[in-house]
């Protein structure tokens, strides 16, 4: 399988197809939508919140992380993750941008 070639597209393109990856499981959906409606740091178990297994979990708060979306910090002997809200302002900005295009009315696309 060849490279994925991110090199040729720009950077707002590449960006937007980060973002977007964290809204392609519906788990990432549901972990980022229990992080949203705590406000503040959750230390407690998002298995039992969401009901998935712990290594699904934490697969997925990893790739939130990766993205930027989420932060967790270690206290005793767990992590507490919260939305990262620069990073959540900034992903809101690039999506908006993109998804606030349209077509002219007056003109038949296809």
């Amino acid at each position: 399988m060849g490279l994925a070639k991110t090199e040729i597209f720009t950077d707002a393109q590449n960006q937007i197809a980060i973002f977007a990856k964290a809204f392609g499981h519906p788990a990432r959906v549901a972990i980022l939508q229990q992080l949203f409606q705590m406000d503040s740091c959750y230390c407690g178990n998002l298995v039992d919140e969401i009901g998935l297994a712990q290594p699904t979990i934490s697969q997925h708060l990893k790739e939130l992380r990766n993205l930027g979306l989420v932060k967790g910090s270690v206290e005793g002997t767990s992590v507490c993750y919260c939305i990262d809200k620069e990073n959540w302002a900034t992903m809101k900005a690039v999506m908006g941008d993109f998804l606030d295009q349209d077509l002219p009315e007056n003109e038949d696309c296809c």
